[in-house]
């Protein structure tokens, strides 16, 4: 019996091994390994020989059963020098190949045409040169071609017109010479072929695409007014063309005058732009779309070395400004310091892109404290994955936390899918919050303070522990006189400068938040034209010793956590005492919250015999016994 069962047990442990070693794909992973030993790069990839591939290599997708890999998303990693051969040309089932805003060099590489699988390629702003090769027909199922920006010379093969799936093609800015070939390509939504060397004329197949995307070179235009009527279902980037009639001489006259006229408005709007300093050439502007659910944004930015995202040490993403900018967005929320955008990038990663207001510093000062923040690494702390630092534009990318925040958790609408949170899940935030807190105070030799700690800024991990976000932003900004809000409530009284908080700041927000998961109330609300304070309420119905009447009706209907309620009011009281220093350590708030559940319940204070032991209570404003749920 016990023989079988090791011999079962071995069986299961081998089978286990086998299909992880099976499910790694081994010759890909190979290929993958020579291409980037063999080709110096700027930033650290992850790729271990001794790490599986698939969910672990930076820019790495692999097929659903894990046997090959099917993308390389490599923007702006600081690639240099020429594809080595026989590398990526082995990856024969790649069908999506992302190497721009590198610096990679030398002719179009052979081991591109190799992958016949490619449904995508984005080689823009690299330094390639040279002719493109005359036969691109190997690529039978290619969408998307982008080579913008490189230097590549010679003709446009014609072999393009083999690439009968092809949805957009770009060529532009490069040193393309000669007539452009008759494209026949159905498929094509988007073409951009601006700022060339090319001659002669547009050809037929193609006069369907505006004069836009053919700027910048020496072309003549045969129909530059009106498009043939044989015109295909037009896209959503263009104007319907539905219901084309023939029209006569007056008509074509009117659009004839009618255009020059238009021209006239465009040049002098195009006058007024140049002369315009609103602007700098290596900003970043924002981009406002509607989407179905949400207005989206999206973040276009220069190719700049100075004006990159900066990403940190461990950070597996790989994307760049220009995959922001493609990036459908949603507003998560606006905040004290900016405004909180989930982004969905094209390969499916999510992030969070905070995008600041009023910085007051300059791009060294604002270097050195993401650097700071950017080292910070703890559980309880949610990292900072990159930055933006331009004239226009500052911004910061996150982790994206599907939960939501703890602000949404406690304030959403109430049976709207709302998550409830009973008094284990708010211990569970209350803890992992206050170490998370104590944590960042121990950085920068001790001093560093978070200086904007609110229920918007608190998620929950993976194991359901709060984890705080935004810190270290209160001393970038502009001094902030904001009008009575949610946030001002979490502010310390001593605290006229946010730039100028101190560590014992942070505690009193912290009070302020535990007293938020107490009464499920928000810090500040306006009631009746009156301005209710949070803490100023609470004060008031303990010194009536109404202690009862503080907690929120979701935890009072659960049984045995009265005295844990209790204690953990003492803790938020004790925090929340006008006196800095008589405030406790984070590291102290640390220890109590954790002894909340472990104490002995026999010594445990209860709802007939707290009271306010502060000494401390401010003045209390008519009308805040009233504070409604």
């Amino acid at each position: 019996m016990e023989a079988s069962f090791v011999f079962t047990t071995i069986f299961l442990l081998g089978s286990i091994f086998f299909s992880v070693a099976v499910a790694d794909p081994i010759e890909d992973k190979l290929a993958l390994l020579d291409f980037i030993e063999n080709l110096p790069h700027g930033r650290s990839l992850n790729w271990n020989e001794n790490y599986p591939v698939c969910n672990n290599w930076t820019g790495i997708v692999c097929s659903d059963d894990r046997a090959r890999i099917v993308a390389i998303h490599l923007p702006g990693v600081g690639l240099h020098g020429q594809i080595p051969p026989n590398t990526l040309g082995r990856l024969s089932a790649l069908q999506i190949l992302s190497l721009r805003s590198n610096g990679l060099t030398g002719q179009f590489p052979l081991e591109i045409t190799r992958i016949k699988t490619l449904t995508v390629l984005y080689l823009q702003f690299n330094n390639f040169s040279g002719p493109l090769p005359s036969d691109l027909s190997v690529w039978k199922n290619l969408t998307v071609l982008d080579l913008s920006f490189n230097s590549f010379n010679g003709s446009i093969p014609a072999s393009i017109s083999n690439l009968t799936l092809l949805n957009s093609l770009n060529l532009a800015n490069n040193s393309f010479a000669g007539e452009i070939p008759n494209l026949i390509l159905p498929n094509l939504q988007q073409l951009n072929l601006r700022n060339n060397s090319l001659t002669g004329s547009v050809p037929s197949s193609l006069e369907r695409f505006p004069n836009s995307s053919f700027a910048g070179n020496n072309l003549s235009f045969l129909t530059p007014l009106l498009p043939p009527p044989s015109l295909p279902p037009a896209s959503t980037s263009f104007p319907s063309q539905r219901n084309h009639r023939k029209l006569g001489q007056s008509a074509l006259l009117g659009i004839i005058v009618g255009g020059c006229a238009l021209a006239f408005v465009l040049l002098a709007i195009l006058l007024l732009v140049c002369c315009s300093k609103r602007k700098d050439e290596n900003g970043v502007s924002g981009k406002v779309r509607k989407g179905k659910d949400a207005s989206e944004k999206a973040v276009a930015g220069s190719q700049d070395e100075n004006n990159r995202l900066v990403f940190f040490e461990g950070c597996s993403y790989a994307f760049d400004l220009e995959d922001l900018l493609r990036a459908s967005a949603e507003v998560l929320g606006k905040g004290t310091f900016g405004t909180a955008y989930k982004a969905v990038l094209e390969d499916a990663t999510t992030v969070v892109v905070k995008r600041l207001k009023d910085v007051g510093v300059g791009k060294r000062e604002f270097g050195q404290q993401m650097e700071i923040v950017g080292r910070i690494r703890h559980e309880n702390v949610v990292e900072l994955r990159a930055y933006y630092y331009s004239k226009d534009e500052k911004l910061m990318v996150y982790d994206y936390y599907s939960r939501g925040s703890l602000s949404s958790m406690l304030h959403g609408k109430r049976g709207d899918n709302r998550t409830s949170l009973d008094w284990d899940a708010r211990l569970r935030v209350a803890v992992g919050t206050a170490r998370g807190i104590a944590h960042i105070h121990t950085e920068n030799s001790g001093k560093f303070v978070h200086g904007n700690i609110k229920s918007s800024n608190i998620f929950l991990n993976t194991q359901l522990y709060g984890c705080v976000s935004d810190l270290g932003l209160a001393m970038l900004m502009n001094p902030l006189t904001p009008p009575i809000s949610r946030a001002t409530g979490y502010r310390a009284p001593e605290v006229t400068d946010t730039r100028k908080a101190m560590q014992s700041s942070d505690v009193y927000s912290f009070g302020v938040l535990l007293l938020e998961l107490l009464t499920g109330k928000s810090p500040i609300q306006t009631a009746g034209g009156e301005v209710i304070h949070l803490v100023r309420w609470v004060h008031s119905v303990v010194r009536e010793e109404w202690t009862a009447e503080v907690f929120d009706l979701e935890l009072m209907r659960q049984p045995n956590i009265q005295e844990e309620l209790v204690e953990m009011l003492q803790i938020a009281m004790a925090c929340v005492v006008r006196t800095p220093e008589q405030r406790p350590k984070m590291v102290e708030v640390v220890k109590m919250i954790e002894d909340v559940r472990q104490a002995n319940t026999g010594n445990r204070p209860s709802l007939e015999t707290f009271s306010d032991t502060s000494g401390q209570t401010p003045p209390v404003q008519a009308g805040e016994s009233s504070f409604q749920q």
